[in-house]
């Protein structure tokens, strides 16, 4: 964070309808996958605007209906308690 500007990347979960099966998994090579019973969540950490963008590119480019994007709150920070 830049003098109280949030930061342009984040980490994202991403969700599509239906099982992904495994000849898609290399489509999102930089995400995590978890395949549920009724839905598929691609998981991003850091992502910029670009990144999610060609994500999303390739979602609809391969057909997948997404039914959900969400920014997942930041990490609070660790403050290190230094001894004297």
């Amino acid at each position: 964070m830049r003098s109280g500007v949030p930061s342009q990347s984040g980490d994202y979960e991403i969700h599509v309808k239906g099982r992904v099966n495994e000849s898609l998994h290399c489509a999102f090579e930089e995400l995590t996958m978890t395949v549920k019973p009724i839905e598929t969540v691609l998981r991003g950490t850091d992502l910029d605007q670009a990144a999610l963008y060609g994500i999303l590119d390739r979602i609809q480019a391969l057909g997948l209906e997404l039914i959900e994007i969400r920014r997942l709150p930041d990490e609070p920070m660790v403050r290190r308690r230094t001894e004297q």
